[in-house]
């Protein structure tokens, strides 16, 4: 069984990996030289701010009595500057919306996946380039901009980590700490001669970062009043910050000043995926350089937004965030950032139509040497007789592009250098694109080829061992060709020696090779396949073709319940009528009826809506409270009892109702200490950590015997689920429990009822006693449903409360009972728990079938197995890599999740042995039960 787990770990962790390059590849490439306008700039300095979490609606539209939250930024968009939406991407996170700001390009998301601190893939920035910059705000962001200054002209000056709380009684103070700071730096340098002259120079950037805006959203909703008052306090400290300077420099009018936001954020607190609300960022230009106000009669987009926000007759021009890099450049005069991809807004520059020329010129020649050299770095690594260029953009259209658009701007039409420029641009962008995916089809044809051996590999793996298809065969027909050794070590060496040359990766030599060994098993079992299909042979076509269709429409609803929820409620309406269609309904009424309530019962929850629900503490005490009420009835039982175990497992039931009733009083209090503002009590803190460490251990007290166990895996993992809950959610594994219990004497009694006899009881089956049953008897049609089962309720467990494809679907608030200062791997770790937990349940009660079936857990757990990667390469078929950015970061997300849910299952399947069959002593008695 080791050696199996082991190589199917290996196998999928190569396919799981062959995503990352396939399509999240680092984009940057180095070489490039710097491009930079070669005529004054209108800015001398340039002052950035960015409102961390602020939705466009949210700073532009009017509040219920018709007024502005942010006067001061609307007199701007009316008299001063030019305004619009800053369209961002996948992932809305921190990291990358302020990469694509402040360096011009859209960060993959391995890199950002690496952390929040530290610059996993090396690129140059806006302020690499800057001959000084000041930056206040937030650790997390200053750091990624500051690391390997190598000529010590970014200052940063940040506050301390822990300011970061979301239970603080007013997180406005990270915001005011900066405003405060930024006056006091300019105060200082009246006073500062050496200070005072180098912020009169020209080139310099002074970059705010404000986390008030996110982290009042995080705590408190968009829509809430401190989210509101912190938009007013941000708008108000912009006035004065504006005086400030303007006052410092004599009101000069060198000054730009740009106001945006990295992300948005859901209206339940969240960000991280394609919702217009998270993508959708304010964007505010004025000062030196910046074209004024226009009036105008219409505007046409494709949102309803100008109406709403009484805005439109002001000129509103929408930009992607990457085009924010290349327009502070441009003001300022700096080369543009190496690796940008954003093209110059032009038609927000208020300067000469030939400074506007010259600098799309230099945008297109910038973004053009990005491609020659993304284009020899290819050309290089390919074979001359298999490289194909990028035909639409040939060295000598570039060079007729270029010589014309220099044509245009001697000739002085600028319009069209401008738009020659940008034709260039587009060319050049969609070119870089076609070399990073170059070699997505050979990778992704390997993958599939692997993908099918290894499934077929496990499928004969599975038939060999229970359907007895080698008697008869003859000793030649069992041993394999040796000419096939020779052929698969030749193709090996072939292929080995066509990457060598082409200085492939050396993830590349996996991908290619990894196929040729499973093929060789797969082919070695050619007896197998011959017998197996005798056998079919002798299957009646219509029930085969019956049970085909039967389990493809299965795994289409598991498919389809990735996209649209309630696909899973139609599978559990489908599965309640499964006594109707068997013996059950007429041989256990009783169990039969339970197994329909509970069906119908879990199948309500895919459709309660999974994001935009306010709190509901009332339900997560609710749901306390019928487990105390579960546990009443189980400890009652225990009383009756009279066995060993009756003292030590009575002291172990109250024990763990006594943490669900902790859990209770904690979620109650936390909730009413936020709502107070008071922040979260030491007390609940440290009751929280003590029951989510003690919910590891409590099961393991309890007898392993089968019900027992189970139930006390259960309350223990409640009660932490309970402190991770925030409304109805908290009823879920309880009702999820409730059915594996039903399900697991609804096997008993098919066992019960089918050619195998089985000899114990449901209630006297330990699972110490569960060993490998692989030679009790063999495989039926109906561990093929059982295994679609277990499929089926894990997808359940995973989209029963939320949507795992977007992250962001899981209230933030759920982690306040543990901590509420920002810690995004603490809190990403609890999260994932609360995921966990009902993976779990569903896993033990697995187990609790494979005790009960007499079947092996090798042979089930490879055929769960093989329905995880039918539905996997189902997903890796449907990857996309066009249309919207949600589109495409959906399809690679699913994928994704089928294959760690594919290696999660192996961990849990270990997890959920130990919970089950290990047993400790409560009073120091030496250790029993244990396998």
């Amino acid at each position: 069984m080791l050696l199996y787990i082991t190589l199917g770990l290996l196998v999928h962790f190569v396919f799981f990996a062959s995503i990352f390059d396939i399509y999240f590849t680092s984009p940057l490439v180095h070489g490039m030289t710097p491009q930079f306008t070669p005529l004054p700039p209108p800015a001398k300095r340039l002052m950035l701010f960015v409102a961390d979490g602020l939705r466009a609606d949210k700073l532009y539209e009017l509040d219920e009595d018709g007024n502005s939250r942010a006067p001061f930024v609307r007199n701007i968009i009316m008299n001063e500057g030019s305004w619009g939406i800053s369209h961002t991407r996948v992932p809305t996170e921190s990291r990358p919306g302020h990469v694509a700001m402040i360096a011009g390009f859209y960060e993959d998301v391995s890199a950002v996946a690496k952390g929040w601190k530290e610059n996993p893939v090396e690129f140059d920035s806006l302020l690499n380039e800057t001959r000084y910059t000041w930056s206040w705000g937030s650790p997390d962001i200053l750091a990624m901009f500051a690391k390997g200054d190598l000529r010590s002209h970014i200052f940063t000056e940040s506050y301390d980590a822990s300011s970061e709380d979301f239970g603080a009684h007013d997180v406005t103070k990270l915001d005011t700490w900066v405003f405060d700071h930024v006056k006091e730096f300019f105060h200082a340098a009246r006073n500062n001669q050496s200070l005072f002259s180098k912020v009169n120079e020209d080139k310099i950037v002074f970059f705010l970062h404000l986390l008030g805006i996110d982290t009042n959203g995080h705590a408190h909703r968009p829509s809430s009043r401190e989210y509101s008052d912190n938009i007013k306090l941000v708008d108000k400290e912009l006035k004065e910050i504006e005086s400030t300077v303007k006052d410092f420099y004599g009101n000069d009018g060198k000054t730009a000043f740009i106001f945006t936001a990295d992300h948005g954020m859901t209206d339940w607190g969240s960000h991280g995926a394609g919702h217009p609300l998270e993508t959708c960022t304010p964007f505010i230009a004025w000062g030196a350089g910046i074209r004024l106000p226009q009036k105008v009669s219409a505007q046409k987009f494709d949102d309803s937004y100008l109406q709403e926000w009484k805005l439109e007759n002001w000129k509103r021009q929408d930009i992607n965030q990457a085009d924010v890099a290349p327009l502070m450049a441009a003001l300022i005069g700096v080369p543009f950032p190496l690796n940008s991809v954003g093209i110059i807004p032009v038609d927000m520059l208020n300067t000469s139509d030939l400074f506007k020329a010259e600098s799309m010129f230099t945008n297109a020649v910038q973004i053009l040497e990005q491609f020659k050299v993304k284009m020899t770095q290819k050309k290089e690594a390919t074979l001359s007789f298999l490289f194909t260029p990028f035909k639409s953009l040939s060295d000598t259209k570039q060079a007729n592009i270029l010589r014309k658009a220099r044509y245009y701007i001697k000739q002085k039409k600028y319009d069209e250098a401008v738009s020659l420029c940008r034709q260039l641009i587009h060319l050049a962008l969609r070119g870089l694109a076609y070399y990073h995916t170059y070699d997505r089809f050979f990778l992704a044809f390997n993958v599939v080829l692997g993908f099918v051996g290894w499934t077929s590999y496990a499928s004969l793996l599975i038939i060999k061992s229970h359907c007895n298809l080698m008697r008869g065969v003859s000793t030649e027909a069992k041993n394999p060709s040796r000419l096939l050794p020779c052929a698969f070590g030749a193709v090996g060496v072939s292929v080995t020696f066509f990457l060598l040359i082409q200085a492939c990766p050396w993830t590349y030599y996996v991908y290619c090779l990894l196929p040729l060994p499973i093929w060789y098993a797969v082919l070695r079992e050619i007896p197998v396949i011959q017998g197996f299909v005798t056998l079919l042979s002798t299957f009646p076509p219509r029930r085969f073709l019956g049970y085909l269709l039967l389990f493809i429409l299965g795994v289409e609803v598991l498919v389809l319940s990735f996209f649209y929820r309630y696909m899973l409620t139609a599978g559990l309406v489908a599965l309640a009528a499964w006594p109707f269609i068997t013996a059950l309904w007429t041989r256990a009424k009783s169990i039969s009826l339970s197994w329909i309530f509970f069906c119908l019962l879990l199948a309500v929850f895919p459709l309660m809506p999974v994001v935009g629900r306010k709190p509901d503490i009332f339900l997560v005490v609710g749901a306390g409270l019928l487990v105390l009420l579960l546990s009443l009835f189980v400890v009652t039982s225990v009383i009756k009892r009279k066995d060993s175990f009756i003292n030590e497992e009575l002291v172990l039931h109250l024990l763990q109702m006594l943490s669900v009733m902790f859990s209770m009083c904690v979620v109650y209090g936390t909730h009413h200490s936020l709502l107070k503002k008071q922040g979260l009590p030491l007390l609940n803190q440290i009751v929280s950590w003590t029951i989510l460490a003690s919910s590891f251990v409590m099961p393991l007290l309890s007898p392993p015997v089968l019900f027992d166990r189970l139930f006390s895996i259960l309350v223990s993992s409640m009660s932490t689920y309970l402190l991770l809950s925030t409304g109805y959610e908290a009823l879920f594994p309880l009702v999820l429990s409730c059915l594996m219990f039903v399900w697991i004497h609804m096997e008993q009694e098919t066992l019960q009822h089918s050619v195998v006899s089985c000899k114990q009881k449901v209630s006297t089956i330990q699972f110490a006693c569960n060993t490998d049953a692989a030679q009790c008897r063999d495989l039926c049609l109906d561990d093929i449903r059982r295994a679609f089962f277990l499929v089926f309720f894990l997808v359940t467990a995973f989209f029963g409360t939320g949507n795992i494809a977007s992250v962001n679907s899981f209230d933030p608030s759920s982690v306040y009972c543990f901590l509420t200062v920002f810690s995004p791997f603490k809190m990403g770790a609890l999260i994932m728990w609360k995921i966990l937990i009902p993976f779990v349940l569903v896993m033990c009660a697995f187990e609790a079938v494979q005790v009960t079936t007499q079947l092996s857990s090798k042979s089930l757990f490879l055929m769960v197995i093989n329905i995880s990667d039918i539905m996997a390469l189902h997903f890796f078929f449907l990857i996309k890599d066009y249309g919207s950015w949600l589109d495409i970061g959906t399809s690679i997300s699913h994928y994704v999740i089928v294959m760690s849910m594919t290696i999660f299952m192996v961990f849990l399947n270990c997890l959920a042995q130990m919970l089950t069959t290990r047993k400790l002593s409560l009073c120091g008695r030496p250790k029993s039960h244990v396998i």
